[in-house]
């Protein structure tokens, strides 16, 4: 009879112990995660320490080159757009990235006499499928949020809400949930 309440009263013990173990975890972690987002001045220390590093250095250096210059000029060229989440039309370049691109399945487009990547991130055959449908000369609807740079990459990388060819819609970025 003593086996068989030892038996029983151990495996409590040892579950108990494991469920108080990871709330005293859980709750040290959130003690150490800021409450508060950085203020404006602390931004702006943090964005000077990083540009004294090796890879902020060549970041500025990018920026003031022919070809982060010309990047940027391409960027402005539809910030009224990305900004008011309207409309550009595109007509489709090439249907993959540049070589050695890391961005998951993207596109090529241009815009206004611009090329831009049209990057679209790890490739999920349901969300995706309509857009290996698209072709070369192909004239879409494409609308974003955000545009992206790096001194990797000779083009401004479109980050795509959605995209429609002839009235329909291909692809439209689902929301996180629970998330921002």
């Amino acid at each position: 009879m003593k086996k068989i309440i030892f038996a029983l009263i151990l495996p409590l013990v040892v579950v108990g112990g494991l469920v108080f173990a990871n709330r005293e975890r859980t709750h040290e972690a959130a003690e150490k995660s800021p409450s508060t987002p950085p203020s404006a001045a602390e931004r702006k220390a943090a964005l000077k320490k990083w540009e004294a590093t090796p890879d902020g250095i060549l970041y500025k250096k990018w920026e003031a080159s022919p070809a982060g210059k010309k990047v940027y000029a391409s960027e402005a060229k539809i910030r009224k757009h990305i900004k008011a989440f309207t409309n550009m039309e595109a007509v489709v370049t090439s249907l993959s990235l540049p070589p050695g691109s890391r961005l998951g399945f993207g596109l090529m487009v241009r815009i206004d006499g611009d090329d831009y990547i049209l990057g679209y991130g790890p490739e999920k055959s349901d969300e995706l499928q309509q857009l290996h449908s698209l072709k070369v000369n192909d004239k879409i609807v494409i609308r974003s949020h955000s545009v992206l740079h790096a001194p990797k990459y000779a083009y401004p990388i479109i980050s795509l809400n959605l995209v429609e060819r002839d009235g329909k819609m291909l692809y439209k970025r689902v929301p996180r949930k629970g998330g921002c």
